[in-house]
C-alpha cells in the first residue's frame, strides 16, 4: 500500500549542501566503525578494565599519570566513542534543519541517535558490573549480546539515513512501496544472530586460547569445557542460514542493482574465507579486527540491498524503478 508524496520542498540530492549532509552521513556511519573495531581491540587484548570499574571517568580521574598499555586502549575507545556521540548529535540536527517533515533520513537517524546513547548505556554496564576483561560469567555473554546487537542495529540505521539522502525518490514517508517484507525481516534477523554468536565466539577464543587446532575443537566438544566454548559452533552454522538469505536477496535484487549485488556477494565470500582463516590461525587479534571489518561492511552493503530492493518509490513494479540517486 502506498500515499501519494507530501507536496513539501525538499533540497534536491544534486545541490552542494545536500551532497555535503550526504557525504557527512556516510562519513559518520565510517567512523563508526573503525570505534566499533577498536572496541574489538579492547576485547580482544582484555582491556576493558583498563579504566577499573570507573565510567565515564578513567580509574576516578581525568588526566592519566603512568597509564598502563590497557588503560591507554580502553581510554582511548572511551574517546573515540565520545566523538561518534558528539557526530551524531550533529547529523541528527543537520538533517532535522535541512530536510521536510516527512523525510524518511529523519526517521533513521532518529532511531540510529537512540541506539547511540543504549550503545553508551549499555558499554557503561559492562564497565560498572565488571563484565570486562576476565570475567567469564554468563551476565557477560547477556549484556555482551545486547552490546553487539545494539552496535548493528546501529550501523542498520545509519546505513539507511545515508541511503534514503542519497536517493533522488523514495525518500518521503507515504512515496514507497514496501516489497518481502516478512522474509527480509527473518533474513536480517538470522545474520544479526551470526553477528551475535560471532561475540560469543570471539570472546570464547580470547578467554580460552588453545594451543593448537586440535586442541580447540576438543574444547569445543568436552563437557568441562566453558559454556562459551561449547556454543562455539553456532557461529558457522547460523552464518549458514543467513547465508542463504542473502543468496535469495542477490537473485531478487541482482537485476536493478548488479553492482551491489555483486560487491554483496564478494563479502559473503570473504567471510567465510576469513571465517576458516580464524579458526585455522586460533583467533589472533588482528584476524579478529579484520574479520569484524569484513562483517561490518557486509552488513552495511546488505542493508543497503535490502533497501534498493525492497523499499521501492510508489508504483515502481518490481525490479523497473531504479532508487539509486541520479548522477
Amino acid at each position: 500500500m502506498s500515499l501519494s508524496a507530501p507536496a513539501l520542498h525538499v533540497p534536491p540530492v544534486t545541490s552542494p549542501r545536500q551532497k555535503t549532509l550526504v557525504r557527512f552521513a556516510w562519513g559518520v556511519l565510517a567512523y563508526n566503525i573503525a570505534v566499533i573495531l577498536w572496541g574489538s581491540v579492547v576485547r580482544a587484548t582484555s582491556s576493558g578494565a583498563g579504566c577499573g570499574e570507573h565510567w565515564p571517568l578513567c580509574n576516578g580521574s581525568v588526566v592519566q599519570h603512568h597509564p598502563q598499555v590497557a588503560t591507554l586502549i580502553e581510554l582511548a575507545h572511551r574517546m573515540t566513542s565520545g566523538v561518534a556521540l558528539l557526530l551524531m548529535i550533529g547529523l541528527l540536527v543537520w538533517i532535522w534543519r535541512q530536510t521536510a517533515r516527512g523525510h524518511l533520513a529523519r526517521a533513521a537517524v532518529a532511531a540510529a541517535a537512540i541506539l547511540t546513547f543504549n550503545e553508551a548505556l549499555l558499554g557503561a554496564l559492562l564497565v560498572l558490573l565488571g563484565k570486562v576483561a576476565h570475567d567469564q560469567s554468563a551476565s557477560r555473554g547477556v549484556y555482551l549480546s545486547l552490546h553487539l546487537a545494539n552496535t548493528l542495529l546501529l550501523l542498520a540505521a545509519l546505513t539507511l539515513t545515508a541511503h534514503f539522502l542519497s536517493r533522488e525518490r523514495g525518500y518521503m514517508r507515504g512515496s514507497v512501496d514496501y516489497h518481502s517484507l516478512a522474509p527480509v525481516s527473518a533474513g536480517l534477523f538470522a545474520t544479526l544472530l551470526v553477528g551475535v554468536s560471532g561475540s560469543l565466539a570471539a570472546l570464547g577464543d580470547t578467554l580460552f586460547p588453545a594451543e593448537n587446532l586440535r586442541a580447540a575443537f576438543a574444547q569445543d566438544f568436552s563437557s568441562s569445557s566453558s559454556w562459551l566454548l561449547r556454543l562455539r559452533w553456532l557461529h558457522p552454522a547460523m552464518s549458514l542460514l543467513a547465508g542463504a538469505f542473502i543468496l535469495w536477496l542477490l537473485l531478487r535484487g541482482a537485476r536493478r542493482n548488479q553492482g551491489l549485488a555483486a560487491g554483496v556477494a564478494g563479502l559473503l565470500l570473504l567471510q567465510y574465507f576469513l571465517g576458516i582463516a580464524d579458526v585455522l590461525l586460533r583467533a589472533p587479534v588482528w584476524m579478529q579486527v579484520v574479520h569484524l571489518f569484513g562483517a561490518d561492511l557486509l552488513w552495511v552493503a546488505l542493508i543497503t540491498l535490502t533497501a534498493r530492493t525492497c523499499i521501492l518509490p510508489a508504483g515502481c513494479p518490481g525490479n523497473i524503478c531504479s532508487t539509486k540517486p541520479q548522477r
